[in-house]
């Protein structure tokens, strides 16, 4: 049997990018940092977020059945941990300029990339959700914002990661 803080322990060894991922519903718009976000498939465009259960915002992401998620640039850091901290709502979403795709749901202005989605799945496994999102519209870096570097969090703390350097953006 694999003990949980073993388990943990090695899962700060796996490098992951990081996201705030934010919904919007009748009850306000909700949000929180994530690194359990992955692509699933090209055909048709689908992502994958795990999300806590116990999270204050969860049954809001199950109601609204939208979602966003904004891969964080190395600027975005006190964005990163306003997000994951106990601030209300309205004080996170005070961080950052917002605006909005195709569903509704916030987008980070100068995100490195943001994906908005359509909640298609929930699975329940264990202690988290894992929501399997259809990709409805996605929000590319503008040709003069392609040198920024990707945050990302490995053992335990947050660096810095590359250059876009130049994209081919059609």
């Amino acid at each position: 049997m694999i003990e949980a803080t073993d388990f943990r322990d090695a899962m700060s060894l796996l490098s992951t990018a990081v996201n705030v991922v934010t919904t919007t519903g009748d009850s306000g718009m909700h949000g929180f940092t994530a690194s359990a976000v992955c692509s699933v498939t090209d055909m048709p465009p689908t992502l994958l977020v795990c999300m806590n259960q116990a999270s204050r915002s969860h049954s809001h992401f199950v109601n609204n059945k939208i979602l966003s998620v904004n891969v964080l640039g190395a600027q975005h850091e006190s964005l990163s941990n306003a997000f994951a901290s106990r601030l209300t709502q309205a004080e996170r979403f005070e961080q950052g300029q917002w605006t909005e795709l195709a569903t509704g749901a916030p987008v980070l202005q100068d995100a490195l990339v943001s994906f908005d989605c359509e909640i298609e799945q929930i699975q329940q496994i264990g202690t988290h959700s894992v929501f399997m999102c259809r990709v409805v519209d996605i929000q590319l870096p503008k040709a003069e914002d392609t040198a920024e570097q990707s945050l990302v969090y490995f053992n335990r703390s947050y660096h810095r990661l590359g250059q876009l350097g130049q994209l081919a953006l059609s």
